[in-house]
């Protein structure tokens, strides 16, 4: 069976409705992947994103690597024996991660060495290590060691973070072709970068189609530019990428930056937001987001959103899940992220039917123009 296939392709736009085959089991694009840094999605039960109907989820290589460690996790059985999930587990390699600790790091053409955010302890990345560590944690998808840079970066500090990628990619391809023969089943992903310079985009995803992997990435979207810059360069890049590989853009969790990803033949994409906005009491929905904390809604005895088919929104009132939140109860985080995860997926499996049909533009503008009217009562 084919790594990748294609369902139904829309007829105005890139997007389309695929198929990717993973040792974990298929995944239906396109998808919303949810955060689970430390292996868990926070304040959401494993039990729970599988009802919601999520194939695959993220973990973070940087922090598992620092705690418990990979020996641990491989010992317990990879990711999925460790954290007891039996779908897909995609794992990022920490470069963002190391990238952000930038008075703590050290790059060189080897890697980068890194003091631990926990205790000031000392570590090296480099990109075969950061494949033999995803290896060991049985990762579905793994991702190469990057070089991240921030909306704004110069040209020449891009430019020299580019060829350094692109080496990076080159090294961890071999790694993992090796841990192939031995018996991995997992698929490596490179990363296009290039920042906010079209030549700099089109070398970079020129260079990653040339290593054939089973699918590609694209980061250094979604990093602080204006949401005009973010279309621009995501529909740059993705003409010189492959039609037949599945595409991931890095860290993007807004419905504006999903559907407009969607439109640009995007499979996959994941993004804390949904939960961090959750634990913050922000609530998404068809009309806009929903801040719960406002005095307005203590005797509001209506639904988050009436037109959502979750339990939250089936069971409770903005003026209890307002209590809730006021009064700090864990209750609080655990509703309001299922319903932002449920929310997300279930646009996610609206655009799927969209696309089938016919009607994704529409879909599409018609969402975002009640979405963003901000009109909720």
């Amino acid at each position: 069976m084919a790594f990748f296939s294609i369902v139904h392709r829309d007829a105005i736009s890139r997007a389309r409705v695929g198929s990717v085959q993973l040792p974990h089991g298929q995944v239906t694009t396109p998808a919303f992947m949810p955060v689970g840094t430390h292996g868990t999605v926070k304040a959401v039960l494993k039990d729970a994103l599988e009802t919601i109907g999520f194939e695959i989820i993220l973990a973070n290589t940087y922090h598992l690597f620092l705690r418990p460690g990979p020996d641990v996790i491989q010992e317990a059985g990879g990711l999925h024996g460790f954290s007891r999930w039996q779908r897909n587990f995609l794992t990022d390699s920490g470069g963002f991660q190391v990238f952000s600790l930038a008075a703590l790091r050290k790059l060189t053409d080897d890697g980068v060495t890194f003091h631990s955010h926990r205790d000031g302890s000392r570590h090296f990345f480099s990109p075969e290590m950061v494949v033999d560590v995803q290896v060991q944690f049985n990762s579905d998808i793994q991702m190469q060691l990057d070089v991240c840079l921030g909306w704004g970066a110069a040209r020449d500090e891009t430019e020299r973070a580019l060829d350094l990628t692109t080496r990076w990619a080159n090294r961890a391809c071999e790694r993992w072709q090796a841990a192939r023969a031995a018996g991995y089943a997992g698929s490596l992903f490179p990363i296009v970068q290039g920042g906010f310079f079209e030549d700099l985009r089109q070398r970079s995803a020129q260079a990653v189609a040339a290593l054939d992997t089973p699918g590609i990435a694209i980061g250094g979207l979604s990093v602080g530019e204006p949401a005009d810059a973010y279309a621009h360069f995501l529909q740059h890049t993705v003409q010189f990428l492959p039609e037949d590989k599945p595409k991931y853009v890095m860290g993007i969790g807004t419905p504006e930056y999903i559907l407009e990803a969607i439109a640009d033949g995007i499979d996959l994409f994941d993004c804390v937001l949904p939960t961090r906005n959750a634990r913050n009491g922000s609530y998404f929905t068809h009309d806009g987001m929903l801040s719960i904390k406002q005095e307005r809604f203590t005797r509001d005895f209506t639904p988050v959103d009436d037109g959502c088919t979750c339990p939250v929104c089936r069971t409770y009132s903005r003026a209890y899940l307002r209590h809730l939140f006021k009064e700090q109860e864990i209750a609080s985080s655990v509703l309001a992220s299922y319903h932002n995860l449920y929310f997300l997926h279930q646009l996610v499996l609206d655009a799927r039917v969209a696309i089938a049909s016919g009607s994704f533009i529409q879909f599409k503008d018609n969402f975002l123009a009640r979405f963003h009217t901000g009109n909720i009562r």
